[in-house]
C-alpha cells in the first residue's frame, strides 16, 4: 500500500486526521458552532469536454470546503469521462494506487490524416492510402498480432513527459520538439466497436502510462495510412467506472460525506483479490 499501513487495510475517515473549518464566528467568540469535519473519500466526475483536469479539482475542493484534492490520473481538455477525485489526506494518499489501476477508453480514431499533436487540435496533412483502405478483419489482425499485451510506445511530442526538468509540450511550442524515448507499456485488450473508412472506434483496456494518441498515431502508421485522435472518452479506473459518475453541472452546491465514496472500497477490493 503506498501509505506504509503494515496491516493492509486503511483506517477509516475520522475527525481526528480531518482538518476542520474554522469559521470567523469561532475564532471571535461571537458563536459557539461545533466545527464540522471535512469529507474523506473518492468522488467520481464525468470531466466534460474543454476543461482541464485541474479545473475539475478547483471545482470540487471548493464545493468540498477546500480539504486536500487531487485526481487519480489527468485527462486532456479535449478527453471527456472518468477523473477519479481524492479528497481528504488518506484519499489524496491512494492516487499513486488507483493511478496504477487499469484504464479503459473509447477511442475515435480517423485514419485518413496525420496530426502534429497527434489528435485535433495539431496540423492535419492528409494520408491517402496506397491501395484500397483497410477493412476490418485487416485491422482486426493487426491488432490482435501487435498492440496486444506488452509494447513499445513512443509518448507524443505534446505530452507533460519532463526532459531535463521541462514539460516536452512547452518545448515542443518553443519550436523544440525533442527525441522522446519508446517505453513499455501493456495493453490488456482492444476491441473494434465500429469501422466505416476512415473512422475507427476502438474500446481499449491498457495500463498505466499509455498514451492513447501515440496508439492511435501506431495503429494508423502499422496500416501504411494516417492515424489521429479524434474523441477520447475514459470509462474506467479500476474499478471506478462511468456508471458512478456524476456530471460536473450535477455536483451539489456543498459536498459532503454522504456524496463520496469511501476509502475503505480499496480495501475491500484488496481482501477480494485476495
Amino acid at each position: 500500500m503506498p501509505h506504509g499501513n503494515k496491516t493492509g487495510r486503511f483506517p477509516p475517515c475520522d475527525p481526528v486526521c480531518i482538518p476542520t473549518i474554522v469559521s470567523k464566528t469561532m475564532m471571535t467568540g461571537t458563536d459557539n458552532p461545533s466545527p464540522d469535519p471535512l469529507p474523506c473519500g473518492f468522488l467520481v466526475v464525468d470531466k466534460p469536454l474543454g476543461i482541464s483536469s485541474m479545473g475539475v479539482v478547483k471545482a470540487v475542493r471548493w464545493r468540498a470546503g477546500k480539504p486536500r484534492t487531487g485526481h487519480a490520473g489527468t485527462l486532456d481538455p479535449l478527453a471527456t469521462g472518468v477523473l477519479v477525485m481524492c479528497l481528504g489526506r488518506q484519499a489524496t494518499r491512494c492516487v499513486p494506487r488507483i493511478h496504477d489501476m487499469p484504464k479503459r477508453y473509447m477511442t475515435d480514431i480517423a485514419l485518413d490524416a496525420t496530426s502534429t499533436t497527434e489528435d485535433l487540435e495539431g496540423d492535419l496533412t492528409p494520408i491517402e492510402p496506397a491501395g484500397p483502405p483497410p477493412d476490418r478483419e485487416a485491422i482486426r489482425e493487426l491488432l490482435a498480432a501487435r498492440f496486444i499485451g506488452g509494447i513499445m510506445q513512443r509518448p507524443p511530442v505534446f505530452s507533460a513527459m519532463q526532459i531535463d526538468g521541462k514539460r516536452a509540450y512547452k518545448l515542443a511550442r518553443q519550436g523544440k520538439p525533442p527525441e522522446l524515448k519508446a517505453r513499455p507499456v501493456v495493453i490488456h485488450s482492444i476491441e473494434i466497436v465500429q469501422y466505416a473508412w476512415p473512422a475507427l472506434t476502438l474500446d481499449v483496456r491498457c495500463g498505466k502510462g499509455t498514451y492513447i494518441r501515440s496508439l492511435a498515431r501506431d495503429i494508423g502508421a502499422a496500416l501504411g495510412v494516417g492515424g489521429y485522435l479524434t474523441g477520447l472518452r475514459r470509462t474506467e479506473v479500476g474499478m471506478f467506472t462511468v456508471e458512478q459518475s456524476i456530471r460536473l453541472d450535477d455536483l451539489p452546491q456543498t459536498i459532503g460525506q454522504s456524496d463520496l465514496i469511501p476509502v475503505s472500497v480499496l480495501t475491500e477490493d484488496n481482501q477480494t483479490r485476495g
